[in-house]
């Protein structure tokens, strides 16, 4: 699951924060964004190491089941279900993933339609997961639990913690996914809890996201990207 959407315009472009991106430029705004994600991880790194690096099956376990439920969820259409009654369909609609297909920008340039599908699964698999997991659960969720969140013990949980933990994840992602994310982030939670292990979340993360990746580029529905 990756924040940061682009909203597409009529006239074949993104627009983010008064910005307008034309949609070939898409690829490069993204390399550079995994860079500068990568340099900014590099910096503190030596916090990151502070955590225990081990990883438990569980972790993959709760990856697997996290993808189909993320995927199932998001097919059920429930959002559209729940507020096009309400005449707030609009909301579905609003800001769609960016849903980039190497292969139909780039069907003479098959060289290029792979690299890019690489440095997008790197992201997705490896550059979101830890950034995601360290922002959200390592400082934002203990923060929301003590001023001094460094102090506070990995996987402790209060109502507060939880309610963070559910509805950042929810605004990070495009309404349309707003029930699966809820879900997902509400079992990752479970696993933090579970383990006290925040490797263990990067991992689910990671499961979730290869299993996301995999099933676009086999199914062709890219607007899971």
């Amino acid at each position: 699951m990756l924040a940061g959407n682009l909203e597409p315009t009529p006239t074949g472009s993104f627009e983010r924060f008064g910005l307008t991106i034309p949609y070939a430029a898409y690829p490069v705004v993204y390399a550079i964004k995994i860079a500068l994600t990568m340099a900014a991880m590099a910096l503190v790194w030596p916090g990151y190491r502070q955590f225990s690096g081990r990883i438990s099956p569980l972790a993959l376990v709760v990856g697997i089941v996290g993808g189909l439920l993320y995927v199932g969820l998001c097919k059920l259409q429930l959002e559209r279900t729940v507020l096009s009654p309400l005449g707030l369909g609009w909301v579905v609609e609003y800001g769609p993933r960016s849903a980039f297909n190497p292969w139909a920008n780039w069907p003479d340039r098959p060289l290029l339609a792979y690299g890019f599908l690489a440095v997008r699964f790197w992201g997705l698999v490896v550059v979101v997961p830890i950034i995601e997991e360290l922002f959200l659960r390592g400082l934002l969720m203990r923060f929301f639990i003590a001023p001094d969140w460094w102090k506070v013990p990995f996987g402790t949980l209060t109502p507060t913690a939880i309610a963070v933990g559910t509805v950042v994840p929810i605004l990070m992602h495009p309404p349309a996914e707003a029930l699966a994310a809820a879900g997902w982030f509400t079992l990752i939670t479970w696993l933090m809890f579970k383990t006290k292990n925040i490797w263990d979340c990067v991992a689910a993360h990671g499961v979730t996201n290869l299993l996301l990746g995999l099933y676009v580029v086999a199914s062709g529905d890219w607007d899971f990207l």
